[in-house]
């Protein structure tokens, strides 16, 4: 059968019925499901190349996927064994309070970049965090942009779904992938710290005794033990470009999960952690295959060409392309891993023909995806929320800050692509 091309209208009209029923609480999988097979259909593919193409997509997805299973064994891991909280915790105690926020924020971003998903890093670090705002007099809203701030300062060189599945898209190594925005990353921590202290004066919702509670497990693991994992998995994914060993993160993640099993004895619990693992990744593998499904179908409409031209139209450089679309489909899905995923998916071909080198594309549509991927049709924008228990109106002025982190890390990582061209 004949590839199906669908027009810019029924693409745009499936995504905005996906956002939509998202936003009213339907489940994002089949929010997304919908919304393909009705873009496909309004735009022209007809029942059987609509659905042919929503399973191409989704097919396309799995390898991310696979590999996005095997990360969470480390995510799991860390987590369960509490070397995730003691590696918060440790830098905490060494920066000390009067550089409360900094720690947090640093704290945060180095648990996201070894490898624990940015919503579990936030959830990880809050009990720490409220703990050390509440002795350093800082407001909720600093507290919980520092979190937010370092985790997505360490999402974008993490080995997290995000990572991954563009990583996947543009046919990357992983490593490279990660290496590429770290001076990007270092700028956002910057930014984060500096944004943080600035609202930290706004005294209107001090941090109180109330909003503390157990910090979980009580026998904390020593700060090796809880550091080897994931340093484990850095040196084996740093071996291909060091020295040409290709260690796939399919390997390496769960390998940095056991060896974190073994350093903090706990392998007489594998069975436990590991199923936690499974249990807080299954929904973000459920939600790509959903995304494969709207991304067959914008991949496969004139959306691309229409962007490429209005891009020409206005006389703008052809890599303006990579953020764009990353900061668009990151607000529309409300999600780093889907908005990076579908700008991947659907606009690499495109930005590989213009010249713009794989890696400095890819790096350029990750980081685009973090700036308004917290919007209130996502689940990022609740669990972080109910992290530091606070309302949804208060949740909603940090967006502005959390934007204007994601902001800084793309501008730094365009500018990354054109010093380095």
């Amino acid at each position: 059968m004949n590839e199906v091309t669908f027009s810019t209208i029924g693409a745009l009209i499936g995504l905005a019925i996906s956002i939509i029923l998202i936003i009213k609480n339907f489940h994002a999988t089949y929010s997304l499901i919908i919304g393909a097979l009705i873009g496909g259909l309004i735009g022209g593919g007809g029942l059987v190349g609509t659905v042919s193409t929503m399973v191409k997509g989704s097919e396309t997805m799995m390898s991310s996927v696979l590999r996005i299973m095997t990360s969470g064994i480390l995510a799991g891991c860390l987590v369960k064994t509490g070397a995730a909280e003691k590696i918060a915790d440790t830098i905490i105690k060494k920066l000390g309070e009067k550089k409360a926020i900094a720690a947090i924020a640093v704290s945060t971003m180095i648990i996201c970049a070894v490898g624990v998903f940015i919503d579990i890093s936030v959830i990880t670090c809050a009990p720490i965090a409220l703990a050390v705002g509440k002795k350093s007099n800082l407001s909720k809203s600093s507290v919980l942009l520092a979190m937010i701030g370092g985790g997505k300062a360490g999402n974008v060189i993490s080995p997290n779904p995000n990572t991954i599945a563009t990583a996947e898209a543009f046919k990357l190594n992983l490593t490279s992938l990660m290496y590429v925005n770290i001076i990007p990353a270092i700028c956002a921590l910057i930014i984060t710290i500096i944004l943080a202290m600035y609202i930290s004066k706004k005294k209107s919702d001090i941090v109180t005794s109330q909003d503390l509670e157990s910090l979980g497990k009580n026998n904390l693991p020593g700060f090796f033990a809880s550091i080897i994992g994931p340093l484990t998995v850095i040196i084996l994914l740093a071996l291909r470009p060091i020295a040409k060993i290709n260690v796939d993160p399919l390997i390496a993640l769960p390998v940095g999960g056991f060896v974190c099993l073994i350093a903090t004895k706990e392998t007489k619990n594998t069975k436990e952690y590991v199923s936690y693992g499974f249990s807080k990744i299954i929904g973000v593998c459920a939600l790509l295959i959903g995304t494969g499904t709207i991304a067959g179908i914008i991949k496969n409409s004139a959306l691309q060409t229409d962007m490429i031209n209005l891009i020409t139209a206005l006389n703008l450089p052809a890599f303006v392309l990579a953020p764009v679309a990353g900061i668009l489909m990151g607000a529309a899905t409300a999600s780093t891993t889907a908005g990076s995923t579908i700008a991947s998916q659907t606009f690499a071909k495109s930005l590989i023909d213009a010249n713009v080198t794989a890696l400095n594309a890819g790096a350029m549509i990750h980081s685009g995806a973090t700036v308004v991927d917290s919007l209130p049709h996502g689940s990022f924008f609740h669990a972080t929320g109910g992290s530091v228990k606070m309302g949804i109106s208060d949740r909603l002025k940090i967006i502005p800050y959390e934007a204007a982190v994601g902001l800084t890390t793309t501008i730094v990582s365009v500018i990354v692509y054109l010093v380095s061209h």
